[in-house]
């Protein structure tokens, strides 16, 4: 089994704001609704009157920020702003961002960005043969050194020429001292929305649920492929391609995004509660009480009960204070941490049949411990029911998972991995159940969701992993159903 405790980690969080009094405590404020997309470095940039200072650190928004000092120095009317988890790049300061550049033109400029680049290595050796010296080792600089090193006329034609260079999942804020840019790759795998505040300002970031907590409205999503440009002028629509193919990350829907935002036009609480009726549907069982794995599987915990009618009940909480667990040093640190996270309520669970439903196994050293921890306070049965279809792929687009040698669902069959787990019985929702679950995204015959780590069915070019995927399906004779993308 697995030897590690390590849940599903998505790279980054970001906001930006152009036109308020309020920008650098705004960001702040948007940057805290977004602490579940990055807890490893935060950062943020202001503008002032074309004068960029810049505050950044290591660890949670609030631990960087601890010094009120630091926010009095962020002055200005425009900010941009980023929470970190790092799915490329070690974990130094050098790598929070936003990240900075010199620029002849515009002078300066910030970038922000969540995503990862899959053709990072080979961008790397034209740089260097262009003489570029680089300050971080992450991905995110990239597109930074290619707008440096760029022949077009002008920074925003140099942006689309760099946008037209880089390949995978990408969304960017960059602030100019005369604009806030945003770009989506033309896939869309990232979320990125645009809002209004009530005294005009303008916000682009990352999640619904950070307009909500600044009080802004949502005017839309950005697009596939588009380029949004902010400033004292209003807000223009360009495009750095228009070859687009939406395939949103499913894993929003499922794990990611909190449950209180809305991902294109679609509530992610309301897909959630219906990937845990779906489930309840392919995969019934009799029971007493259905609980959730606190606190993304919640939704879905009351979507299978409702659909079952099997009573939901709160039978595990969460303590919220506990230290990440996924950078200790030892397993034996990390066992711990897990058990200081998670806790049963006896009363619930002692001497009942449960259906215990999470969203996801990837290592499955979790789901044994809970397991574990549920017959030991009383459990009968624990029947083990995954709101989501088996992890077997590797995401190249921006989640921490570039190997399947970490997915157990890639090593085991479902039945191997009930055993490993310790669960009476154990199901997972089928791809279809998902799509249903979610809905339909777009107008087209296509779904518009990325499944890829499910089904193998990669909607771009892998360039620099493409060699590496092609052996480790091999080995594991992963190969059936899976799109070789040339």
């Amino acid at each position: 089994m697995p030897n590690e405790v390590k849940g599903l980690n998505e790279e980054c969080g970001l906001f930006g704001i152009w036109g308020s009094e309020h920008a650098a405590q705004l960001t702040y404020d948007g940057l805290h609704s977004l602490q579940h997309r990055g807890q490893e470095g935060a950062g943020i940039v202001s503008n002032d009157h074309g004068e960029f200072h810049r505050q950044r650190g290591l660890g949670l928004l609030a631990e960087v920020f601890s010094d009120p000092q630091k926010m009095t120095t962020l002055t200005g009317q425009a900010a941009v702003g980023h929470v970190r988890y790092a799915t490329a790049g070690n974990h130094g300061v050098e790598n929070i961002q936003p990240m900075l550049f010199d620029h002849p033109q515009v002078k300066q400029f910030a970038l922000a960005h969540n995503g990862n680049l899959t053709n990072a290595n080979q961008l790397r050796q034209e740089l260097r043969a262009q003489n570029v010296t680089f300050q971080a080792t992450s991905d995110s600089e990239l597109l930074g050194e290619l707008v440096q090193v760029s022949n077009q006329p002008d920074f925003i034609s140099q942006l689309k020429a760099g946008l037209n260079h880089i390949r995978g999942g990408f969304a960017y804020i960059m602030m100019t001292p005369t604009a806030l840019v945003a770009a989506l790759d033309p896939n869309g795998f990232r979320p990125l929305v645009i809002g209004k505040m009530d005294d005009g300002a303008t916000i682009i970031c990352s999640e619904t649920c950070a307009l909500d907590q600044v009080g802004a409205t949502f005017v839309r999503d950005v697009e596939p492929g588009e380029v949004v440009i902010v400033n004292n002028h209003g807000m223009t629509i360009d495009h750095f391609t228009t070859d687009t193919h939406l395939a949103i990350c499913s894993m929003e829907y499922i794990y990611f995004a909190r449950p209180d935002s809305v991902i294109r036009g679609i509530s992610v609480h309301e897909a959630r509660l219906r990937m845990g009726a779906n489930i309840a549907k392919e995969a019934p069982v009799k029971a007493d009480v259905v609980i959730g794995v606190p606190n993304s599987s919640l939704s879905a915990a009351i979507g299978y009960a409702k659909a079952s009618g099997i009573p939901y009940d709160m039978g595990m909480i969460k303590n919220q204070y506990v230290a990440r667990t996924f950078i200790e040093p030892t397993q034996a640190k990390r066992a711990r941490g897990v058990s200081m996270k998670l806790s049963v309520v006896k009363s619930v669970v002692a001497g009942k049949d449960i259906v215990l439903v999470d969203d996801s196994i990837v290592r499955g050293t979790t789901s044994s411990y809970i397991v574990r921890l549920l017959k030991k306070a009383g459990a009968k049965s624990v029947h083990v029911r995954i709101a989501s279809p088996v992890l077997k792929f590797p995401c190249y687009y921006g989640i921490d998972i570039q190997t399947t040698k970490e997915l157990i669902g890639a090593n085991h069959t479902v039945d191997e991995i009930r055993d490993l787990i310790g669960a009476d019985s154990l199901a997972y929702l089928s791809v279809d159940g998902l799509v249903n679950a979610i809905g339909e995204l777009n107008d087209t015959t296509n779904h518009g969701l990325c499944t890829a780590y499910f089904d193998g069915q990669y909607p771009t070019p892998l360039y620099d992993y493409q060699a590496g995927f092609d052996e480790e399906v091999a080995r594991l004779g992963l190969y059936e159903g899976v799109q070789h993308i040339d």
